[in-house]
């Protein structure tokens, strides 16, 4: 049956893309509003196949563990963010000047001044 469901699927999937271009005269919420309900109903199809149980087991379980995670603070993020500018601005410094120094280098080498 998982290949009829997921024909299913994409038939609905088509028929939103379809749909959407050939009522191009209705309104857009009416558009949009069937476009929406066809994914909805092509994501119910599919979720009831194999593989879609698998993946919405899947995304349960990674919703469980993001629970678990252990934020950081505002503090720390905004402490975190200021170390990473910091960092970012002084390697940026040390390249162009390591950049400069490269250019003086093959200038007299070559005798061409750039």
């Amino acid at each position: 049956m998982d290949p009829l469901k997921w024909g299913v699927a994409i038939i609905l999937l088509l028929a939103a893309v379809v749909g959407n271009y050939m009522l191009s005269d209705l309104s857009v919420a009416i558009r949009v509003a069937g476009v929406i309900v066809a994914i909805a109903v092509a994501l119910v199809v599919a979720a009831q196949t194999t593989k879609g149980q698998t993946a919405v087991a899947f995304a349960r379980e990674s919703r469980t563990e993001v629970k678990k995670v252990v934020w950081p603070t505002r503090q720390e993020a905004i402490q975190t963010t200021l170390i990473v500018f910091a960092v970012t601005a002084i390697t940026a410094l040390l390249l162009w000047g390591l950049d400069a120094v490269l250019i003086r280098v093959v200038a007299f080498i070559t005798g061409v001044s750039a």
